[in-house]
């Protein structure tokens, strides 16, 4: 298989994990691409699995290596990244890597890549149902969660026309029948 790369983008609490751990499931050959950030870990988060945690100066010290693909500062103080080690891994594998990344770095990842990569931006129907869903996950104080609908609105009209499809996460099950759809459609083409 080509090296293929398929780039999931949206606001918090959008659902793009959810519809990525469903892809995960189905497709044995993708693998999803482990982001480097500065942020600490939460709750049972791992090394190597969840993120690959990094302090300022690890972060600093792959930046003058030119070791990333790409990196945003997503929220203040806290810093994300694409490896380049990561994309070889998987690709040494065979496997199509799987990426869940903020929007600026979904962007940036597509013009990288360019028609080597599928570029989706999630999206809830409302602001309303996003802050309903980011106040359940109980992850975040209040004013955690008022700073990620303020970043889903700019995150959102930056996305506007930048990413190859766009989908609504309003019913689940319709939203996982039309990513299984966009990703086979993608998968078909040469």
């Amino acid at each position: 298989m080509k090296e293929k790369v398929i780039i999931f983008s949206a606001p918090s609490g959008s659902g793009k994990s959810t519809i990525i751990n469903h892809l995960l499931a189905l497709h044995p050959e993708f693998e999803f691409s482990i982001s480097a950030t500065t942020r600490a870990p939460r709750g049972q988060e791992r090394d190597g699995v969840e993120y690959y945690f990094k302090s300022e100066a690890q972060f600093d010290a792959l930046i003058a290596d030119d070791a990333f693909v790409e990196y945003e500062q997503v929220y203040s103080g806290t810093r994300y990244g694409t490896l380049k080690s990561e994309l070889r891994r998987i690709w040494d594998k065979g496997h199509v890597i799987l990426f869940d990344v903020d929007v600026k770095g979904g962007w940036n990842l597509k013009q990288y890549f360019g028609d080597k990569a599928l570029s989706i931006f999630v999206k809830a129907p409302s602001m309303e149902v996003l802050r309903q869903r980011l106040t359940a996950r109980g992850t975040d104080s209040p004013e955690a969660v008022q700073e990620r609908l303020s970043k889903a609105r700019a995150e959102m009209d930056f996305a506007e026309g930048k990413f190859d499809c766009t989908l609504i996460n309003d019913r689940l099950e319709d939203t996982l029948v039309e990513a299984e759809r966009i990703v086979s459609e993608y998968l078909e083409r040469k």
